[in-house]
């Protein structure tokens, strides 16, 4: 079918686009002020960049705010957060409660390194107490802070949450697709919580209409099993760990 055999949709029928003029509010000095925030934004980096220079290989373990202690998400982040202590990972998380505390509180009960990444929001997120003193890193910028999370990951394990947990998830498998990240294991924690997510990416985005490719899911996993998580971090680096980009 040719461009002009090719019928318009219904919203699309004498529709027209009108012109308009958009200035800025003021005097526009808070534009010119960007300049000069760009100093804020590099020492965010320097910071981060000088933490993580003294921490070997980490999993990044993400979650729900919501959760609670007694709460099996937090009982499987705490067991998380050990086990990948006892095989030497550092874990990282966003600093926060719920999950996150969960898995610093499980990898500092083993003694291994606990890492977080804080960052300021409006509803003033306070650091967990389960963070090493001086592996606590606090941001205002949220891209700074995923550029964090995903240069020094060999992991990333998705605990059952909600709209920030899948906007780290979505962030990693776009840039691993893309080829701007090197490809590590993004591991899906709950089959009961992720399946219809993972199903509905296989069925509706590769089968049904081809918009991405086999391989672009060939490091995503679903478990439920903590023992084969490990496995499957362990495994996925048989010539050793490196940062990701």
């Amino acid at each position: 079918m040719d461009d002009q055999e090719r019928k318009k949709p219904d919203w699309a029928a004498g529709q027209e686009l009108k012109s308009h003029t958009v200035t800025p509010h003021g005097d526009g000095s808070e534009f010119m002020a960007d300049g000069w925030r760009v100093f804020k934004i590099m020492a965010e980096f320097v910071n981060g960049f000088e933490t993580m220079s003294r921490v070997g290989p980490a999993v990044s373990v993400f979650g729900s705010t919501r959760v609670r202690e007694g709460d099996p998400e937090y009982q499987l982040g705490e067991t998380m957060g050990r086990m990948l202590a006892d095989v030497g990972l550092a874990v990282i998380t966003g600093g926060g409660p719920g999950a996150m505390e969960a898995a610093n509180k499980g990898a500092q009960s083993r003694g291994g390194a606990s890492i977080g990444f804080n960052i300021k929001l409006p509803n003033q997120q306070r650091p967990n107490p389960y963070i090493d003193y001086d592996k606590l890193v606090t941001f205002e910028y949220f891209f700074v802070r995923k550029v964090m999370f995903l240069k020094y990951s060999q992991a990333f394990i998705v605990l059952p949450g909600g709209f920030g947990t899948l906007d780290e998830f979505a962030e990693a498998i776009t840039l691993i697709q893309t080829g701007k990240s090197q490809k590590f294991p993004v591991i899906m924690m709950g089959s009961e919580y992720w399946g219809d997510l993972y199903r509905w990416f296989r069925k509706r985005m590769l089968e049904e209409n081809g918009f991405i490719s086999e391989a672009d899911l060939d490091f995503i996993f679903i478990e439920d099993d903590p023992l084969k998580v490990i496995d499957i971090i362990l495994s996925f680096y048989p010539e050793g760990y490196s940062i990701n980009f």
